[in-house]
């Protein structure tokens, strides 16, 4: 379901890197953590065994994302059972086929097409996929460089287009892309989003930063 304009957001810290990161970003009020698995570019990746020993660490009720820029379905479903994630988040284009395939050998896994909002012709490419998927996730990648950028590039996009699309479809969407402390709360009254997806927002160095994530929460609960 949709989040309502008078709902507060969940939040969900990306790019996690160990344990004690997980367990940083859950006790500061994460409802999910995401893990990052090879991608061509970008923050915050770490290897499918990681992955696997993070997920299994996190208590009950926090969702775990695998983010994965496999477009191979049979691959995607070799990823989560070897990690044991609760959510695949697939950040790049994905036939689909391939979701009815991920549905029936993950049941009970949930499904997260990213979508890099670039302009206007996101809103009829998420209608398009929605059905398809639990929810939809709003990022402000570029797919069509030679090295595609699919996540982690720490720049907003245009939310008046996240909107839309947000009013154009009927599953949860997490907005992503450059929000930090000093702009989450102009995104959410904005884009009323389920969810809002933080990776160098709430980092210094590289490092999950403590001080930031309590600062990014202040703006949101």
């Amino acid at each position: 379901m949709n989040r309502t304009e008078h709902q507060t957001p969940r939040v969900k810290i990306c790019c996690i890197s160990s344990l004690e990161e997980a367990r940083t970003a859950i006790h500061a009020g994460a409802s999910a953590i995401g893990l990052v698995s090879e991608m061509p570019s970008g923050p915050g990746v770490i290897s499918e065994e990681l992955i696997g020993e993070i997920a299994l660490s996190v208590p009950i009720g926090i969702d775990t994302f695998l983010l994965t820029s496999k477009q191979d379905p049979e691959a995607v479903i070799a990823q989560q059972q070897k990690t044991h994630v609760t959510t695949i988040q697939l950040v790049d284009a994905f036939p689909l086929s391939g979701y009815t395939l991920l549905r029936r050998f993950l049941p009970g896994v949930h499904i997260v097409q990213v979508i890099h909002v670039n302009g206007k012709q996101s809103i009829p490419e998420a209608a398009a996929i929605a059905p398809f998927v639990d929810a939809i996730l709003l990022d402000s990648g570029n797919p069509t460089l030679a090295t595609k950028e699919l996540g982690g590039t720490g720049r907003t996009h245009d939310w008046s287009v996240s909107r839309r699309i947000r009013e154009s479809v009927n599953i949860p969407i997490y907005l992503a892309g450059g929000l930090k402390s000093v702009n989450v709360q102009e995104a959410i009254e904005q884009v009323h989003p389920y969810a809002v997806d933080v990776c160098s927002g709430v980092r210094t160095d590289g490092r999950l930063d403590e001080q930031k994530l309590a600062a990014l929460f202040s703006y949101i609960t």
